[in-house]
C-alpha cells in the first residue's frame, strides 16, 4: 500500500495529489481491477499481448 507523508505547512489536496499519482505509478489499482473477476488464461494471455505491444 502506497504511503504518502503531509508535510509541514503542505496542503491536504497536494498531498492527496501525490498518493493519487504513486498509486497509478504502482499500478494499485490496475490489480483490484484484475482480481475483480475472474479472467480465462485465454483471455489473460491475449489482453497481455496487447499490452505488450502498445508499449513497443
Amino acid at each position: 500500500m502506497p504511503v504518502v507523508e503531509v508535510r509541514e505547512n503542505e496542503p491536504l489536496e497536494k498531498a492527496l495529489r501525490r498518493l493519487k499519482k504513486k498509486v497509478e505509478r504502482e499500478g494499485v489499482l490496475k490489480a483490484i481491477r484484475a482480481r475483480k473477476h475472474y479472467e480465462k488464461p485465454s483471455v489473460a494471455r491475449r489482453r497481455k499481448l496487447r499490452e505488450n505491444r502498445r508499449r513497443v
